[in-house]
């Protein structure tokens, strides 16, 4: 006999875990992989992909770029975010590093937190979590954002500077990346989203 809940879609945002040992490894759905010229999000009623819109400019995201499931960036993670007025009321977004190509979305994958972006779009927390797939043995010798090749990290810091840019100037740009934070600040920061979470859908679930 089926299990009648093998036989529906887990909702990404909602149904599936946070991971086997949050705030250290989470679960990362990726919405979108390095090769896409097209920003693809979450449909929070659904749980399907949406298009979104044209990647702003040439620059491609220099990752797999997601978010994990379960959490929500509220008021405790607007905290953690100077001059933030209010987190931006969505998933917990995450950057995961991958040695081989992985070129497909909508997958869910094990994820090592190393550090993140300090980000603030039109004056909310919006941050940036960066991560090394947990996997992948190459990246066993990251355990910080700073142990990471310097490139990769500039490129992921212009890549959110510019990404919503309007590359007609006819408005200004709302994203202020305020800097880089190491592996504890990150690990704080998926601590506060998974509390916001759990009290914006009042939920007090078991987080493996």
């Amino acid at each position: 006999m089926i299990n009648r809940f093998d036989a529906y879609r887990a909702h990404p945002w909602h149904g599936l875990p946070i991971g086997t040992d949050p705030p250290n490894v989470v679960d990362a759905y990726i919405e979108i992989t390095p090769f896409d010229a097209v920003k693809y999000e979450i449909d929070k009623r659904t749980g399907y992909l949406r298009v979104d819109r044209p990647q702003g400019s040439s620059a491609l995201p220099p990752t797999l770029y997601g978010f994990i499931p379960q959490t929500y960036c509220g008021e405790r993670v607007a905290l953690l975010t100077p001059h933030a007025t209010e987190g931006d009321h969505d998933p917990l977004d995450i950057c995961v590093l991958s040695q081989q190509r992985i070129d497909r979305a909508e997958i869910v994958m094990p994820a090592r937190v190393v550090g993140g972006i300090q980000v603030l779009d039109g004056g909310e927390a919006d941050d940036k979590i960066v991560a090394v797939l947990a996997s992948d043995s190459v990246f066993d010798y990251a355990k910080e954002i700073a142990q990471l090749p310097v490139t990769v990290v500039n490129r992921l810091v212009h890549y959110f500077a510019t990404y919503k840019m309007d590359i007609s100037g006819n408005e200004p740009n709302a994203i202020e990346v305020l800097g880089t934070y190491g592996a504890a600040h990150a690990k704080e920061v998926v601590s506060a989203s998974i509390a916001d979470y759990r009290e914006a859908t009042g939920e007090r679930r078991n987080t493996r």
